[in-house]
């Protein structure tokens, strides 16, 4: 399958979204469960951190799966996964998006999705072409 571009409406539902489930494909092309954790659309992206560092069992499958399905704000796409270089100029914008949608948790939650330390387990969602 090849990657595709999400549609502004998708990007909209994604961006609104509190939260978005994640699931990595197996090597037999199941499905994992569901795992709910915070996103962030940004220009024409979708990104996703691990809370918990590189060693999260969900970020760690994503990773080794390079696919997998999302859903959120009433998306669900088949999704490839894109590790997000360190020094990619990005993570800025995506730290900023990050503090304007949930800042009003505290920042000792939202600090565990920000800062130097997510830019070594951001995640880019790249939307798969339909089935």
């Amino acid at each position: 399958m090849s990657t595709t571009t999400w549609s502004a409406d998708e990007l909209r539902g994604i961006g609104a979204a509190t939260e978005l489930q994640v699931a990595s494909y197996r090597q037999d092309g199941s499905l994992r469960p569901y795992i709910t954790i915070w996103t962030v659309a940004v220009g024409d992206a979708v990104y996703i951190r691990s809370a918990y560092g590189p060693g999260n069992g969900w970020f760690r499958r994503a990773i080794d799966a390079g696919s997998g399905r999302i859903r959120a704000g009433g998306v669900e796409r088949d999704v490839e996964f894109h590790h997000l270089e360190a020094g990619d100029p990005a993570h800025a914008d995506i730290d900023a998006a990050y503090h304007s949608k949930y800042d009003q948790y505290g920042q000792s939650i939202v600090g565990t999705v920000t800062g130097e330390h997510s830019t070594r387990t951001t995640l880019q969602a790249d939307p798969l072409a339909e089935r």
